[in-house]
C-alpha cells in the first residue's frame, strides 16, 4: 500500500497569545470609540455655540451682551423680552400672525402649483416637455438676486408693495424650481400601469392625477412643506425690500427694526425676540422631523 503523505498541521497561535489579541482589539476598539464620539460631542458643541450665546444673551442686560462673551452671565434680567415685545405701536404678536399668514400661503401655493408642474412633466407627453424641464433645472441654479429687481419693478407698477402679494404670489407660479425637480424625480418612481389602468377606466388627466398620483406623493409633499415653512419663516432679504410698514412686517423684518445700526443699542432685544422667534421653527421641525427624513429618503430611492 502507499503510503499517504499526511500535510503538517497548521502552526497554531500560542494560547497566551489568543488570549491577548482579542483583549488589544478590543481596547482598540474602545479608544477610537472614545475618540469618536470627543470628536463628535466638540464639534457639535462649536456649532451650537452660536445658539447658546444668544439664548444665554437674551437674558443678559443690554451692556453686557457684548462686553460679556462668557456663557455664564453675572446679571439676569428680562427687560430684554418687555423691550422687544413692543415694535412701534405694534406687538410682536402682530408680526407673528404676519410670518404664520405667509408661511401658510406659500406653502399652499407650493403644494398647488409644483405638484401641477412637475405631474406635466414627468407624465404628460407634448412638445419641448425635455426643453422645459431643462429650463427648471437652470432655474435651480440661478439666484434669487438675479430676479428681485424686475420682480419688483413689476409689482411696484402695479401697486402692491408693501403688502404680501410679492412673497405669496410668485409660488402659485411654481418659481421654486427645487420643488419640482423633486417632485418630478418622485412622480418617475411611481409605475406607469397605474396611470394606464385609470385611463383604461376613463379617467382623464386631472382625475388620474388628483386620484392616483396626488395620493401617493405625500412623502415629497410633505417635504416641500417643511422646507417652504423653514424659508419662508426665515426669509430676510425678500421680506426686506417688499415690506416698508409695521403693520406688515414679518419677524424678521421686525427683528432688523429692533437694532440702531450707529450705535448697536438694542442687541439684547434683538437676542430675546430671535430666541422667541425660534420656538415654532424649533416645534414644526420636531413635530415633522420623522416625515421629513422619511421623504427625503423615499424620493431618493425613487
Amino acid at each position: 500500500m502507499a503510503q499517504q503523505t499526511v500535510a503538517p498541521a497548521p502552526s497554531e497561535t500560542p494560547a497566551h497569545e489568543r488570549a491577548h489579541l482579542p483583549a488589544s482589539m478590543s481596547g482598540r476598539r474602545r479608544r477610537n470609540s472614545v475618540l469618536r464620539h470627543a470628536g463628535l460631542i466638540a464639534f457639535g458643541l462649536f456649532m451650537l455655540y452660536p445658539l447658546l450665546w444668544m439664548a444665554v444673551s437674551a437674558f443678559k442686560p443690554g451692556h453686557l451682551v457684548l462686553t460679556d462673551p462668557s456663557l455664564i452671565p453675572t446679571e439676569l434680567t428680562l427687560e430684554n423680552f418687555r423691550r422687544g415685545w413692543q415694535v412701534g405701536s405694534y406687538n410682536f404678536l402682530v408680526f407673528f400672525g404676519n410670518s404664520l399668514v405667509v408661511a401658510a400661503s406659500c406653502i399652499i401655493g407650493n403644494l398647488f402649483a409644483c405638484s401641477v408642474t412637475a405631474y406635466a412633466l414627468a407624465r404628460l407627453d407634448f412638445r419641448a416637455r425635455r426643453f422645459y424641464f431643462a429650463i427648471v433645472l437652470v432655474s435651480v441654479m440661478l439666484p434669487m438676486h438675479v430676479t428681485i429687481i424686475p420682480q419688483y419693478i413689476i409689482f411696484s407698477n402695479l401697486g402692491l408693495v408693501n403688502t404680501f402679494v410679492p412673497l405669496i404670489l410668485p409660488k402659485f407660479l411654481a418659481t421654486d424650481a427645487f420643488f419640482i425637480f423633486l417632485m418630478v424625480q418622485f412622480i418617475r418612481g411611481i409605475p406607469r400601469e397605474l396611470d394606464q389602468a385609470a385611463w383604461i377606466d376613463g379617467a382623464g388627466p386631472f382625475r388620474v392625477f388628483w386620484y392616483v398620483i396626488l395620493p401617493l406623493m405625500r412623502p415629497a409633499m410633505i417635504t416641500a412643506t417643511i422646507f417652504t415653512f423653514i424659508w419662508t419663516w426665515n426669509d430676510f432679504f425678500g421680506q426686506l425690500i417688499y415690506l416698508t410698514d409695521n403693520a406688515v412686517f414679518t419677524v424678521p423684518v421686525a427683528l432688523n427694526a429692533l437694532v440702531d445700526s450707529e450705535t448697536n443699542e438694542g442687541v439684547g432685544t434683538l437676542m430675546a425676540m430671535s430666541l422667541l422667534s425660534l420656538i415654532p421653527i424649533l416645534c414644526f421641525f420636531a413635530f415633522a422631523q420623522k416625515y421629513l427624513i422619511r421623504g427625503i429618503s423615499t424620493t431618493g430611492l425613487k
